[in-house]
């Protein structure tokens, strides 16, 4: 390993996930640090990742951003969850909410209370006891103190960018406009020492950073770390996305409406709707899957469908040698329940916490390795749930999907609530309880028996506590303003500029 001090960072290409990790380095940890980031003006970005989950806010602390500015300037709506449309069966819908629901008690879930209550007739929709799922579907949203609703956010990607770079820039990073022809790298140990441009110019560095989208220009063309291929599990390869006019308030939530072969996204911000659909092309061809996204849009397209190719799956080792990968780079996940993002932070906070200040050490590179693995395949089991439980048998697709070999840690998460209600979060995966709870219930699996400690409750005493939760859901709900309202007051963006 090489001890010699990290002074210089150079970041090979922008984005989201560039422009994140610009930023953060350069606030967070400028003092002792030069950031270079490289990106060329001709090479596009996917750009389509326009929704996040609540833990970009701790990113957002971290930075000092103030909410309502980034909200107004990357056009932002709020999220309280992702309604799921379809995919338990055809005409069936559930929200996965980022809320908390019911209430629990030291040995079991609300689960085992709200199963006790519908064996009795007592409960309603489980979904009816989260405030922030209630509030997503009566369209009312407000940010309250104390963290009082959990949220995320929709926005433009490219405005996102647009706004790191600013902070990024502030703080004493470096753009630096070019294509890189060549990665110079160390003959004695590998390691790379820096990026020549087309032009000529050479930008040397002592720890890189690979932001290169799918190309993976570092981790994978020049330290050649390989890849572990999902699509067994995930055969969906392909995505056609689409922008379209408004035609109507933005909804607090994602829609993610599931087809014969894929599922469909809408994203709606204040000046536009992100569209998308996620496909497999062994069942679709890409001119089938743009025909059936156009032939379900709500309102005018803005931008021509473009198509993205990908391979679902994750570098062997996110960091190697002294590149680190992120975002794309990193490997790919599909945007269902919207990790792209979060797992971008999760490597930029992991790098800052065993930032090799001191040199690179075998150590923290297979820490990182370690966490880094252990958070993605527990994300990926979560999506990989969503298309195997499912009453859906009506094509070609989901019988596949119904009937494909899982991971036998997914395996064991299913057959234990099936078998008995419980759910255990496993230390520092980012989907909790609750969430796991709410997408099993939501795809149609019900347990076969609850906790028996939901017997110290008799009937009556059940009815008051599961009446009680609901109360003071619909109270809380009540005093939300609409969605749109609360946007107009607290983060209304300025119209853009039409060219």
């Amino acid at each position: 390993m090489q001890h010699s001090k990290v002074q210089k960072v150079v970041i090979v290409g922008g984005g989201t996930a560039g422009w994140m990790a610009a930023a953060s380095l350069a606030k967070l940890l400028g003092k002792n640090l030069h950031v270079t980031l490289v990106e060329s003006d001709e090479i596009g970005t996917v750009g389509v990742g326009e929704a996040t989950i609540p833990t970009l806010l701790t990113l957002h602390e971290l930075l000092k951003i103030k909410e309502q500015d980034f909200v107004a300037a990357v056009q932002g709506t709020f999220k309280l969850g992702i309604s799921f449309e379809n995919w338990r069966n055809v005409g069936e819908d559930y929200i996965h909410s980022f809320g908390y629901t019911g209430k629990d008690c030291w040995a079991a879930g609300f689960q085992h209370f709200w199963l006790k209550g519908k064996q009795l007739g007592l409960s309603e929709e489980f979904g009816d006891y989260c405030t922030e799922l209630v509030a997503a579907k009566d369209q009312r949203f407000a940010v309250l103190p104390n963290n009082g609703l959990n949220y995320a956010y929709h926005f433009d990607a490219s405005l996102y960018a647009k706004f790191l770079r600013g902070i990024a820039e502030d703080n004493g990073a470096v753009r630096q406009e070019g294509k890189v022809r060549q990665v110079l790298q160390d003959p004695s140990d590998g390691f790379i020492t820096g990026v020549e441009l087309e032009s000529g110019q050479l930008i040397e560095g002592d720890f890189f950073v690979d932001c290169s989208g799918f190309r993976g220009l570092l981790i994978e063309q020049t330290l050649h770390t390989g890849y572990d291929d999902w699509s067994h599990w995930l055969p969906a390869d392909s995505a056609v996305a689409v922008q379209t006019h408004s035609v109507g308030e933005p909804l607090p939530y994602t829609r993610s409406i599931a087809h014969e072969s894929g599922w469909q996204w809408r994203i709606p911000l204040q000046h536009r709707v992100g569209n998308g659909l996620v496909y497999c092309s062994k069942f679709w061809s890409d001119d089938e899957a743009t025909a059936k996204l156009l032939g379900n849009l709500e309102g005018e397209p803005l931008t021509d469908p473009r198509v993205i190719k990908f391979t679902t799956g994750t570098r062997r080792k996110h960091w190697n040698k002294n590149c680190v990968a992120m975002g794309l780079a990193s490997g790919f996940m599909e945007p269902l329940e919207s990790t792209s993002i979060h797992l971008a932070q999760r490597a930029i906070i992991r790098l800052m916490q065993m930032f090799p200040y001191d040199g690179v050490r075998q150590p923290d590179i297979d820490e990182f390795n370690s966490q880094m693995t252990f958070e993605i395949e527990n994300i990926r089991d979560f999506i990989v749930l969503h298309y195997h439980v499912t009453e859906r048998d009506d094509s070609r697709f989901w019988r596949h999907c119904r009937s494909a070999q899982i991971p036998d840690s997914l395996q064991h998460r299913i057959d234990l609530f099936k078998e008995t209600g419980r759910v255990f979060k496993v230390p520092t995966e980012l989907f909790g309880e609750n969430s796991w709870v709410q997408v099993m219930l939501g795809q149609g699996l019900l347990p076969e028996q609850y906790h028996p400690i939901v017997n110290m409750m008799d009937a009556k005493e059940l009815e008051e506590f599961l009446t009680s939760i609901k109360g003071s859901v619909n109270n809380m709900v009540r005093q939300l303003p609409p969605h749109q309202r609360f946007i107009d007051h607290y983060c209304k963006a300025p119209q853009p500029q039409i060219a």
